[in-house]
């Protein structure tokens, strides 16, 4: 008789469990649904995704450099067929938007297993953001963003060294196994991408999942408006070399950079104004 009611007991125990996971699910669902209502109403949805999209977008852009970088990918790449320019750049172009989605969603997992805040993440990086418009902005000639691409990538001696006579013995296999390195990083996407990316990811404001998600959005769209940008700016750089002027290239990125020297500079404030708070 005992061990009848302790199997009804169970059985009558299971029976709620699996009457609760749906009901958990659905409160849930309900919840997401009730913010991306509310979101709707107010508006606040489509504006958090177009700000952090703006911020991301004028964060990214002078440190990607399309135009800027396809200056040393027409002289990593050499004289080959407008064909294969277009479709390196199309390898080139997805790899950066998995690579930098990579490290997107798995930035704040990266700095909690270093143990490291958000608002550290923000000083730092802010600096270091600070820092590289500040860098491009004192540039003193047309061709200085484009070897500073090439000194960060590493690869500008290994060209130099190389000579004519053998870049003209690649072939198009070597190239496309190029594709992600050096071509998508460290050339396109370097370190300063990085940072930059592990600086946005924590900019993003945490709390209820709709929001995060938002922004997230609007991040994930700079990055894939920018690797638009690259494979016009890499299928298309022999062209893209011989009409636009180096003078003229540089003197639209000194204006980002300025942009760029102030979102830096409000990144790092942000990240202090709460490390100070905490003092008090």
């Amino acid at each position: 008789m005992i061990g009848r009611n302790a199997a009804c007991a169970t059985a009558n125990h299971q029976e709620e469990v699996k009457e609760e996971i749906p009901c958990l699910f659905e409160t849930w669902c309900t919840r997401i649904a009730g913010e991306c209502r509310k979101l709707t109403v107010e508006g606040t949805g489509t504006v958090l995704v177009w700000s952090t999209f703006w911020l991301a977008f004028s964060a990214l852009l002078p440190l990607i450099n399309p135009l800027g970088t396809a200056l040393v990918f027409v002289g990593l790449v050499g004289d080959a067929p407008a064909a294969t320019y277009k479709k390196l750049a199309r390898r080139i172009a997805v790899n950066n938007v998995i690579f930098l989605a990579i490290i997107e969603l798995l930035g704040s997992a990266i700095l909690n297993f270093f143990g490291i805040s958000l608002p550290i993440v923000q000083l730092s990086g802010g600096l270091v953001i600070a820092a590289i418009g500040w860098g491009v902005l004192n540039e003193k000639d047309e061709k200085a963003a484009a070897r500073t691409k090439a000194a960060e990538s590493g690869v500008q001696e290994a060209v130099e060294a190389d000579g004519p006579a053998s870049e003209a013995d690649d072939g198009e296999r070597e190239l496309y196994e190029k594709a992600f390195y050096p071509f998508t990083f460290p050339v396109t996407s370097g370190p300063g991408t990085l940072v930059a990316m592990l600086t946005l990811a924590a900019h993003i404001p945490e709390g209820k999942v709709v929001p995060q998600v938002l922004g997230h959005v609007g991040v994930f769209a700079a990055v894939l408006v920018l690797s638009a940008l690259v494979y016009v700016c890499y299928g298309y750089a022999p062209r893209i070399t011989k009409a636009v002027s180096p003078s003229t290239a540089h003197g639209i990125l000194r204006v980002v950079a300025f942009i760029l020297l102030c979102i830096g500079v409000q990144i790092a404030w942000n990240g202090l104004s709460v490390l100070l708070g905490s003092v008090r």
